[in-house]
């Protein structure tokens, strides 16, 4: 690929390495028994969520209803909402089933909304939210609720779920085995006790990329969920979940300026282009912003966007030769930090390393 032609700064995606990423996947999930549905809030695109479930067109999740009605409207059926449904957005969902016919899958954790959506004219079926660590959502096990909710929702209750997203605080494999048993535990003791006091329970979901690697012991699971792991990121790199081969994606940038008094490259990949989370350095200081490395070979070129202005990004330089082998105008490739948030920018789409483009969606 002609990287030279392309504009700056914008996505580029190594389809090689995604198809090896996914086929993985695939392949530890028939392993272990457990369905995977493929979590696309970092892909938002029609051909990498072919490629996620090996030309599968159901069994997908997503964080946003401007995915769900994309992916619905690109043929995909049976579609996990993974964010709690609020009543402002029933007209929306409604309107999705009754445009594409495609089953959107919601998820609630309160009695105030199990009655909203049995209330209302929806017929969606819904999963209820179990914590089973994190505090961001859902019940404990345990919670007097959990039976009042799959009741108020009658035929619309499906199952339960739930998501270790504190698999991620650890770059510790035997604490992240540790977070994915008791991941697997809380899902299935709700889905016992719910069983117990009479109620069908179909689906027992969970899933991160880190504990649907390392879990050991799926029984009582139906399905499992994990997205980072079609791209990979210094995130997961740092917390030993991807190797350096296995990071497909990175954002080409321009040397825009020199300071060479300051010791200064700049970038026109700034917060923008690149976000501004740096959760990768918990475990990996040196990411920073993110690796730049070579546009053609991918090599770490021992360099990171130190610092990010709104559409800058400023390297520090220890060498002065480096001006020299990198001069302004020339292009190197960054490795993100956290590629959800840097893919989630507003690129409009994918650039492969073969020359194709992706489109993908945005906005929710």
């Amino acid at each position: 690929m002609n990287f030279n032609m392309l504009e700056t700064p914008i996505l580029i995606l190594d389809a090689d390495r995604l198809a090896v990423n996914a086929a993985r996947m695939l392949q530890h999930c028939d392993e272990k028994k457990v369905f995977l549905r493929p979590h696309l809030k970092t892909a938002k695109s029609l051909e990498v969520a072919k490629i996620a479930t090996n030309g599968r067109m159901d069994g997908i999740t997503v964080s946003t209803l401007a995915e769900a009605d994309y992916f619905a409207d690109g043929g995909f059926d049976d579609i996990l909402y993974a964010v709690a449904i609020t009543p402002n957005k029933f007209a929306r969902v409604a309107a999705l089933g009754q445009r594409t016919g495609k089953s959107l899958m919601l998820i609630l954790d309160s009695p105030e909304m199990a009655q909203a959506v049995a209330s209302s004219p929806l017929n969606n079926p819904v999963l209820i939210e179990i914590d089973c660590g994190e505090s961001r959502g859902g019940l404990p096990t345990d919670d007097p609720a959990l039976p009042e909710i799959a009741r108020l929702l009658g035929p619309q209750f499906r199952g339960v779920m739930t998501h270790a997203g504190h698999s991620y605080s650890t770059d510790q494999i035997d604490e992240v085995q540790k977070i994915a048993q008791s991941e697997i535990t809380a899902a299935v003791d709700a889905a016992t006790r719910l069983r117990k006091l009479g109620f069908g329970v179909g689906i027992v979901s969970v899933g991160s990329t880190p504990t649907v690697y390392y879990g050991d012991d799926f029984r009582g699971i139906s399905e499992v969920r994990a997205g980072i792991y079609l791209f990979n990121d210094l995130s997961q790199y740092g917390r030993n979940i991807a190797r350096y081969e296995d990071l497909a994606l990175s954002v080409l940038t321009t040397i825009i300026g020199h300071n060479r008094k300051a010791g200064i490259l700049t970038v026109d990949a700034g917060a923008m282009a690149l976000s501004k989370d740096i959760g990768a350095n918990a475990h990996l200081p040196e990411a920073r912003f993110g690796w730049l490395c070579d546009v053609d070979t991918m090599a770490h070129l021992g360099l990171a966007v130190d610092l990010v202005h709104q559409e800058h990004g400023s390297v520090k330089v220890s060498d002065p030769a480096l001006f020299d082998r990198l001069p302004i105008g020339s292009l190197v490739r960054v490795i993100p930090n956290h590629a959800c948030l840097t893919a989630a920018a507003g690129y409009g789409g994918f650039h492969l390393t073969d020359g194709r483009f992706w489109p993908r969606q945005d906005g929710w």
